[in-house]
This record gives C-alpha cells, structure tokens and sequence, in this order.
C-alpha cells in the first residue's frame, strides 16, 4: 500500500495536466490507469504497418496549444519534447459537383476562394475575421472559466460593459443558435455553409440542434485567424511531455492497474483498490477521469449517497458512436475535385446540410447512415515524419453512427453486432472517399478498422463509440455538465473530483477541466 496525496483514475490528458500541476504544486500524485497505454483518446500508434504512426483518436490540438496550461508551462513542456506541426491549409469540403471550398490561415486565399461560390459571402467572411478578436474574448473567456456564480457574474459583467446590452444579446444568441440558423443568417452560399457546418458534426451538433453554432463559428474563425496545430510525430507528444512533467516531479504512473472501486470512508473517498487486491490511500483528493457511467456502475459500488447524483450520472446521453479507419498509403488521395485538397489537414465528405441532419437522425434511430459525414484526416501532408519517406497516413473519422444497430438506411447490410458488419460498412466508406478521390484502394498498403465498439474496448470513456464522452447539448453543457449543481468537478463524497471531457467545458484537446480542477484543489 502506498500513500499519496492525490491519486489518478485513468490517464487521459486531462488527468495528467491536472497531476502535472499538483506535482509542480509539492503534491505527491499516483496515476494508475487500467490501459497498457496511457492518453485516453489522445494516442499515437502504429495500427496499420511499421513506422506509419496513426492518432488513435484526436488529431487536432489547436485546443492544447492555445490553452491556458500551455501559456503557463510552455517552457516545461517544451523541456519534455512537445512539439508543433504548424497546418496553414486547415479545412476544406469537397462536394459531389466537382468543386471544393477550404479555410486557409491567409485571408486573402480563403476570401477568393468563398467569392468564387459568393462575393456576399466573402465579403461577410472578412467582416466575421475582422470583429473576431472582440468576439473570441468573451467567448474564449466563458468556455476558459469554471461554472461558478462569480466566474459568470464576471464575464457577463464584461461582455455587458464592452458590447452593451443589444452586443451581449447577439453573443448569447449565437451561443443559443442551431448551426443552420446561424449559417442561414449569415452566409448564401450553400457549399460554404455545408463546409463550416461539418464543425458541428465533430460534436454532436446536427445543423438543427440548439447551441452548436457557436462550435464552428469558432473553429473557423481559429482556424482562419491562427492556423491549426497538430503534433510533430503524432497528437502523442502532448500526452508524452504531460507525463514527463508528473514523473519528473515525482509523480507515479501505472499502465495495466485497473481500478475496481473508489474506498470512502465518513463520505469521504479515501484512495482506491486495484482488481489485483492492492489498495492505495489519497489523503487530499482522488480524481476520476471516467465517463459517468463507470462512476456509479462501478467505481462505487455503494452509490454516491445522494440519489440525484447518482441518476443523472446513470441518465447522461452520449452522443452517437464513430469508426475510425486507419490507411497506411503509398500516396496521398488524388483528389478529383483538385491537387491543392492534398496540403489540407483535414477534407470533409459531407455534400449538405440537409444530408448531415438525414445521418445524425439514421444514427439516432439506430440505422447505418447511407451517407455519413467522413472526416478524411491527411497528417502526413503536413508531418511526413509520421510514415516512411514517401508514404502516408490517412485518418478517416466516420460519423455519425448508432451503437447497436437496427436497420440499415442503405438497405445492403442485414442489422447486426459491430463484429460482424464493421468491414462491410467501411467498405461503403470507401466507396464514398473513392467517388471523391478515385483510386484510393489501390494505393492501400496496410489498413485498420475500428467500430465503435471497438472504440469503447479501447478505451471505456469512449460508450458506444462516442468520441467527445456525452452529449454537448445545452441540457448537458454548462451549468449541467456532466449535471446540475456539480459543473464544477465535485461531486457528493468529498474530496472525489470528476475530470475529462464528460465535465465542463467538455470534449477537446485544451485540458482545461484538468487545469481548472488543478488550480482549485493547489492554488492558482
């Protein structure tokens, strides 16, 4: 038995971040995570063939080196060997006519490019990057604050005295808006609208569901101001520096140490017990980066002592699940719609609105989309260091898709497990990505193929496959993530904390639920 002062259950990023400044802080920290490989769904490895380094899950991490963790640790992190692969061609969507449209970081190719399909909408375009910086600091400033009155009284306080009363209503309608209603409003162009609006469908933010505008508004207006960020050799170089800085101020992490129960003692959570029988004592905290599912199903077995928490950690929605297709590649795809998509970290498959608000709902009655949103990540574009001189890697990212399965939507595929029709499906995958890149399965060297279902064995977070760990709803964000009246990493036995993307502010790769707990329990 070992004594620490805060103990870990799982080693996800935001874990570590949270360890990472505790330990900094004096704290003695224990990570055990049931995993023989730490990161969650921040991982990088080679699931196709040799020297081809695949992101298991996130490869975006904008978030990360934007967040408040990196600005304090930068230097820290940097001395563990984090590293950047600056993406200047971020996002595009090509489209069954042949065209495409992508958001660079220069304005002025992305401006003729959008004038091509509209010049309103260009000329809308330069005015939305134009008010972004006012924009970004109260939006950023919300999603960056724990769920606290004063945190809110603070920044509505400050919206209110910067854009007055009729700027702080615009800024809460967007954040109440559908992404139809506000691409509607704001653009004419239906290719540009379809392009942002896949921003939403990395959530779980269909074009009609309240609160997802603000999601992509962001992303776009990021991605055009700044440019996107992946990690030099794979999204693992955030996980790897986050561990370097736990372990070199002492902190202990062990892999393959699957906790059974949380140990509390007078309502207070005490340490845990291993499945091995060892038990290990917190004297200050023990932070739980599960899903809530684990929480209450498992990790106390004995329920929270307070029947309302425990419901409403039984009750929270995840959103639907996704397959992820790993390709190793002797070349890039050869993109129909032009050579210029190959310099884009990311091409989106997903020709309209009303075709993404068709998969969401196929998903949710539990059908095999016809059609689903294809994410086709392009790492090696910008990171050649990921694959052998010459070859690539591709990232595909299929949502949206419905755990159990009960029909198909294209009518060929009987409904059954996951096992038995995941290679059928992606083979309609394929055939989606080669009606927009010819070609593609003859430059296949190696392939990997995960349902969700496998998803979740990977990784527990990951229920059914949802990669962004719950619904981001606004009956489930905010104030009510993961519930009402423990938005801010409590929970009824005290000193057990929740951390990861199931509590505010949600999924992501900028660590903040982790940083924002840190700071709370160690001081600031």
């Amino acid at each position: 038995m070992s004594e620490f002062d805060a103990i870990f259950v799982g080693a996800g990023h935001n874990s570590l971040a949270c360890a990472a400044h505790l330990a900094l802080k004096g704290w003695k920290i224990g990570i055990f995570e049931c995993s023989a490989t730490i990161g969650g769904a921040v991982q990088t490895r080679e699931f196709t063939l040799p020297g081809f380094r695949h992101d298991f899950g996130a490869m975006n991490l904008s978030l990360f080196a934007g967040s408040a963790f990196h600005r304090t640790y930068a230097n820290e992190l940097k001395a563990q060997g984090l590293k950047f692969a600056p993406v200047a061609d971020c996002f595009a969507s090509a489209f069954p006519d042949g065209r495409w449209f992508g958001v660079s970081n220069d304005l002025e190719k992305t401006a003729t490019r959008m004038a091509a399909f509209s010049a309103a909408d260009a000329a809308t375009w330069r005015r939305l990057v134009a008010a972004f910086p006012a924009e970004a600091e109260h939006l950023f400033r919300l999603l960056g604050s724990p769920m606290s009155a004063r945190a809110l009284a603070g920044s509505a306080w400050n919206l209110w005295r910067k854009k007055g009363m009729s700027g702080a209503l615009d800024t809460g309608r967007l954040l109440l808006s559908s992404p139809r209603a506000w691409l509607e409003e704001t653009f004419e162009s239906p290719h540009v609208r379809a392009t942002l609006a896949t921003w939403g469908m990395h959530l779980d933010f269909a074009p009609d569901i309240a609160g997802g505008a603000v999601f992509l508004y962001l992303e776009s207006m990021a991605n055009q101001s700044f440019g996107m960020v992946l990690g030099k050799g794979g999204a693992d170089t955030i996980i790897r520096a986050l561990a370097g800085m736990v372990t070199s101020a002492g902190g202990k992490i062990v892999t393959g140490a699957e906790v059974a129960e949380i140990t509390v003692s007078n309502g207070k959570a005490t340490g845990v017990r291993l499945a091995s029988g060892e038990t290990h004592t917190a004297t200050k905290a023990v932070i739980a980066g599960v899903a809530p599912k684990a929480l209450t199903g498992k990790l106390l077995p004995g329920g929270s002592g307070n029947a309302g928490f425990d419901t409403a950690m039984k009750k929270f929605r995840y959103a639907p699940g996704t397959m992820m297709i790993h390709l190793a590649l002797d070349e890039l795809p050869d993109w129909r719609a032009g050579a210029e998509l190959r310099r884009f970290a990311y091409v989106h498959l997903s020709p309209s609105l009303d075709a993404m608000s068709r998969t969401y709902q196929q998903a949710m009655a539990g059908m095999l989309p016809d059609e689903p949103v294809l994410v086709v990540g392009q790492p090696t574009a910008i990171d050649p260091s990921r694959a052998p001189q010459g070859k690539h890697v591709l990232w595909v990212q299929v949502r949206m898709l419905p755990p159990e399965i009960t029909g198909d939507a294209g009518g060929q595929i009987a409904p059954a497990h996951w096992d038995q029709v995941k290679d059928a499906y992606a083979e309609r995958v394929f055939d989606i990505i080669e009606t927009y890149a010819p070609g593609l399965r003859s430059k296949i060297l190696g392939r990997s193929v995960f349902s969700p279902i496998d998803l979740e064995r990977e990784n527990p977070n990951l229920v059914g496959g949802d990669q962004v760990c719950g619904s981001h709803h606004l009956a489930q964000n905010f104030l009510f993530r993961p519930a009402r009246g423990y938005a801010g990493w409590n929970t009824p036995v005290g000193n057990l904390h929740l951390t990861g993307a199931a509590t505010w502010p949600g999924a992501g790769t900028g660590a903040a639920s982790g940083f924002m707990l840190a700071q709370q329990l160690g001081g600031r």
